[in-house]
């Protein structure tokens, strides 16, 4: 997957920015889609332990650990510790994107350097002005960025609720 990148603060939510990576969602960042999925799915309010998160989904428990601390971090989660502690949703799940999940976790993924909007950095071997893989990967990492910043939490869980009943 690759995304259009964006930081600063936007609805809430802090962004920091990392390298641009290009190419595919990583681990952390497919982990962390699972667990906020899942979150979306419990009442409002509701706590869940990230045991119960990690177990249901198979996810290593200390990986999941390391990620909701960055989303927590990040303004998407709240945590409370101890006995009947664990993780809820900050804000309503139809005010999350997808695509700012992404970007918290995995940073900029414009599928190359030059294409990311926050992490630019230019080829050494081209004339920008003239190539066409980036004008075409601009064009990609825009088209993916409108998926999935128009794409919620709430519209995941929904999506994963059909699924789960065919």
């Amino acid at each position: 997957m690759f995304i259009l990148m964006h930081f600063g603060t936007e609805a809430g939510f802090r962004f920091r920015e990392m390298p641009c990576r290009g190419g595919m969602l990583t681990k952390k960042g497919k982990y962390g889609l699972k667990a906020m999925v899942h979150l979306a799915g419990v009442t409002d309010g509701q706590l869940v332990s990230a045991s119960e998160i990690a177990e249901k989904h198979h996810i290593p428990r200390k990986f999941l650990d390391n990620i909701f601390t960055e989303l927590r971090n990040a303004g998407f989660v709240l945590s409370r510790k101890g006995k009947g502690g664990g993780f809820c949703l900050a804000h309503p799940a139809n005010e999350i994107a997808i695509g700012n999940i992404i970007r918290a976790l995995d940073g900029a993924l414009a599928p190359i350097a030059c294409a990311s909007k926050t992490d630019y950095r230019p080829c050494e071997d081209c004339n920008e002005a003239e190539c066409q893989v980036r004008h075409v990967m601009l064009d990609v990492r825009e088209a993916i960025a409108n998926v999935l910043d128009h794409r919620t939490l709430a519209d995941s869980k929904a999506l994963d609720i059909a699924l789960l009943a065919q």
